[in-house]
């Protein structure tokens, strides 16, 4: 009795290869999974996140309705007749802003004051406000009423 008949044998090799298989394919594809998070990481913070631009990029800024709006924006394409624009906002300096992509696709935010007058530009587009004239200083020099 010590010796088990063949198919008890087989069935009892079979069992075990199949679920050698079994773990091998649930190792595998953990990682080969973790390998895909791995580079998607690293091509995520080798990359500038993708970003929607009609909307706040600041949690200080919000965006404009109503005669606001159309008041802010009014201005805007009277300095910039075949921009298009992005989105209009408040702005954390205490004027409005709208970002912009000029006829010549630069990216621009122009600002706007309470009297719904352009007060100034900072090209290059971004989020935040940052050397405007390229002079490595923040307001110094720069265009507009920041």
């Amino acid at each position: 009795m010590s010796n088990p008949t063949p198919w008890k044998r087989a069935a009892g090799a079979a069992g075990l290869v199949a679920a050698g298989l079994v773990a091998g394919g649930i190792l595998a594809g953990t990682i080969s999974a973790s390998a895909a998070d791995t580079a998607t990481g690293s091509a995520d913070s080798s990359t500038s996140e993708s970003v929607d631009p009609s909307q706040p990029q600041r949690s200080d800024e919000e965006l404009l309705t109503g005669a606001t709006l159309a008041a802010v924006e009014k201005a805007v394409l009277a300095e910039y007749p075949d921009a298009t624009i992005e989105r209009t906002e408040t702005d954390s300096d205490g004027v409005y802003e709208s970002h912009i992509v000029t006829a010549d696709g630069e990216d621009v935010i122009v600002q706007v004051d309470e009297s719904f007058a352009v007060t100034g530009t900072q090209t290059g587009g971004g989020g935040g406000h940052h050397d405007r004239d390229g002079d490595g200083a923040e307001g110094e020099g720069d265009t507009g009423g920041a």
